[in-house]
């Protein structure tokens, strides 16, 4: 049995964008990544603040050091730009499961609340000890860990396949979107108002998303009380063939070695590192390797963000487009994308690593992350693709695969990198590590991808509809 890709949208969707009610689905979700982002982005643009030496200004007018606010070494830092991938891993698998049995509404607007209230503590925690904060931000990882496998019980239910690319993408770009506000606001923030003030916004405003997720969403066309008839027959139409049952049983055995499945899990390992590298460590590269302040670096930092985010408007419509239009087929669609932003991402990255002079270097960390659309598309529907019964258990493990680099990356970097005398040659270690990466991703996922529903996932819904 295959998916129903061919169900014509009815013209007035097509433009009439805000009376849809699984596009303000997506705008919500959009914006629930700005915040997931803008909470987790908070700690690499705060902790520069919290590190950096601070002055005074005697009574002659002499200015004079009086060191930093929280003296910690590079290693330390490392454990706490870290510490949150900690319980991000826990809870990938976990998310998947919970918004089969309770809703992806529920589980994604939870993960998200609570992920805010660990940020309002932050400071509180961090003059307590550097390991109890270090602790609040595992917890805050273990909420935020639900949020992007429960989503896809809400996209399998809500988006129909020849929409999938382009909503997925487009959603998506709240992640990037929320890293350019973090890194380009915040810095100021911390200047003009201390570096306290970063987790208390961040933390209040995603408090303000959840009061409004709680009313505009709900978990299916079928219990959504203003969504219109033609839009519900719309999207049941083409979701006929795939809709999940309502019980599940998950084909553990077939799953976990799935070459498919493992070409996801290969790949998203691959992007995530160069990803959470660069996002977490960019504010303190430019600080070390080009002395720049606070301001200057978190402005920087944005601006692969920007790219991405921009980017990921074009590529989601692209790839939908090839394959609506029939020029390459699904399969080639999206081992193509995903050999493409892989390739490009290591060649910029090896750019950025050897150019020396901040400009050259700012546009190739800006392509390189920019470039990355391509794999990042890809990854946001692949699971939808091969496993749509399953792919919200599906992209949990692919997740937890891809949450292992945002734990390794920043203890590797505070171990490799002084943090007395940081030189140019110890980063570019990181940027070689990261492009090696990127090359064998490209290679794999190319070698073992695929496009199509696989026959475990069909007989899956099967055995469950028939119980």
């Amino acid at each position: 049995m295959t998916v129903n890709k061919n169900v014509e949208v009815p013209y007035t969707f097509r433009w009439r964008f805000w009376t849809q009610r699984r596009y303000i689905l997506a705008i919500m979700v959009f914006f629930g990544y700005v915040n997931i982002y803008s909470l987790r982005v908070n700690m690499s643009i705060g902790i520069v603040a919290m590190t950096q030496d601070r002055y005074q200004i005697s009574s002659n007018g002499t200015k004079y050091s009086i060191g930093p606010e929280f003296n910690w070494n590079n290693t330390i830092q490392g454990y706490l730009l870290s510490s949150f991938f900690y319980g991000y891993l826990m809870t990938q698998i976990l998310g998947g499961y919970l918004s089969k049995r309770f809703g992806g509404k529920f589980i994604f607007g939870v993960g998200v609340a609570g992920a805010a209230l660990f940020s309002l503590l932050g400071p509180w925690l961090a003059v307590v000890n550097v390991y109890v904060l270090l602790s609040s931000r595992i917890l805050m990882g273990i909420f935020e860990g639900v949020t992007y496998s429960s989503l896809f019980s809400l996209w399998a239910k809500w988006i129909p396949p020849q929409e999938r690319s382009r909503i997925t993408s487009q959603a998506n770009s709240g992640s990037y979107t929320g890293a350019v506000f973090a890194m380009m606001f915040y810095a100021y923030l911390a200047d003009a108002m201390g570096w306290r003030s970063i987790f208390y916004f961040s933390g209040g405003l995603a408090m303000v998303w959840y009061l409004l997720w709680i009313i505009l969403v709900s978990d299916s066309p079928q219990t959504d009380k203003w969504i219109s008839e033609s839009e519900r027959n719309y999207i049941e139409r083409a979701l006929e063939d795939s809709k999940p049952p309502p019980i599940f049983t998950v084909p553990w055995k077939q799953l976990l070695t799935s070459r498919a499945v493992w070409a996801l899990n290969v790949a998203i390992f691959s992007e995530t590192w160069g990803f959470y590298t660069l996002l977490t460590l960019l504010p303190k590269y430019f600080k070390d390797v080009f002395s720049y302040d606070i301001s200057k670096s978190g402005i920087l930092s944005a601006l692969p963000y920007i790219f991405i985010a921009i980017m990921m408007q074009i590529t989601g419509q692209l790839s939908d487009l090839l394959v609506r239009k029939k020029i390459l087929g699904v399969t080639a669609t999206r081992r193509s994308f995903m050999a493409l932003g892989f390739m490009c991402q290591a060649c910029f990255m090896m750019g950025a690593a050897f150019w020396g002079e901040i400009v050259g270097t700012v546009f190739c960390l800006v392509t390189a992350v920019g470039m990355g659309s391509f794999a990042i598309t890809i990854l946001s529907v692949n699971s939808l693709d091969i496993a749509p019964t399953n792919s919200s258990i599906l992209f949990g493990l692919v997740n937890t695969w891809g949450t292992v680099p945002g734990i390794i990356s920043p203890i590797i970097a505070g171990y490799v990198i002084s943090t007395e005398n940081p030189t140019v040659a110890e980063w570019r270690i990181i940027f070689y590590i990261t492009a090696i990466l990127y090359v064998f991703g490209a290679l794999f996922f190319a070698t073992f991808a695929s496009g199509v529903r696989q026959q475990w996932d069909i007989e899956s819904s099967k055995e469950t509809q028939n119980k």
